[in-house]
């Protein structure tokens, strides 16, 4: 795989991926297949920018000794964060329903891959809706490996092209609008940022600074990322994580068959305890 001509300001080798896949698998268990090249080399060279570093190697070596900030600048660089507003809108009701159906309270939810905050918010909004109340009895954590989107989600500001698909009615309800200086923006009402605690979190670390059981998981769009030998330790160590009652969500394009002693099929992409 080679270097697009346009992108030559730093000489990147074949060698130098090698070292950044192994250091990105080591540290998040995300996989880089070779395809991944030049996104790598596009998103690491703002780093060497940055920091006025003038080659891969000499970056590579200060990320290596460093394992401070700009370990986390690296991990924060090469970690994608593909979300938005009620994706997957298949889930929301189920989850509405499984609100209503338990009498336990409060209700406790993981939201595992926050990102900039659409999902864990959209759970928010949800779960309000099944309350019909600001204030529900509901704690919502909110975890991600990359600190940057996890400081988004946490400020609840999005532009309107973020919100241009979420119904009118919706919007009224759970966002407001910027003015002035602020035009052009929404953010979360404050009544769902103060049910969600945001905490950064390495799916692979030994000891999450979590406590369950929860009532809820969302791990969506998470495990494509992984092999499947990391996913199924990750899976595993969701099961004393969760109620008896409690439900997995997945993503559209994950399964979870390899860990079928693990996790049934409840319903699409939805799982529980097997």
């Amino acid at each position: 795989m080679s270097i697009d001509p346009e992108q030559t300001q730093y000489v990147f080798t074949q060698a130098e991926f090698e070292r950044v896949r192994t250091l990105l698998y080591q540290h998040s268990g995300i996989k880089l297949n070779n395809s991944k090249k030049i996104m790598v080399y596009s998103r690491l060279s703002r780093r060497l920018r940055a920091t006025g570093i003038s080659s891969f190697q000499e970056y590579l070596e200060l990320v290596e000794k460093d394992q401070g900030n700009e370990w986390e600048a690296f991990i924060n660089s090469l970690t994608t964060n593909l979300t938005s507003f009620f994706r997957e809108p298949h889930h929301f009701p189920l989850l509405h329903d499984h609100v209503l159906a338990l009498e336990k309270k409060p209700f406790r939810l993981w939201c595992s891959a926050a990102s900039t905050g659409e999902e864990p918010y959209t759970i928010a909004m949800t779960l309000i809706d099944a309350f019909e109340s600001y204030t529900p009895p509901v704690e919502i954590i909110a975890t991600d490996i990359d600190t940057n989107v996890l400081a988004k989600a946490r400020a609840g500001v999005y532009s309107l092209e973020r919100v241009e698909k979420i119904p009118k009615e919706t919007l009224k309800r759970f966002f407001l609008k910027g003015a002035g200086k602020n035009s052009g923006l929404v953010q979360i009402r404050k009544e769902l940022r103060d049910i969600i605690s945001f905490q950064t979190l390495n799916l692979l670390d030994e000891q999450w600074p979590i406590e369950g059981p929860f009532d809820a998981i969302f791990c969506r769009n998470v495990m494509i990322y992984f092999d499947k030998d990391t996913q199924y330790k990750i899976l595993k160590r969701f099961v004393p994580m969760l109620e008896p009652h409690g439900l997995l969500f997945s993503g559209h394009s994950e399964s979870l068959l390899h860990a079928a002693d693990l996790f049934k099929l409840r319903g699409n992409t939805i799982y529980e305890l097997a």
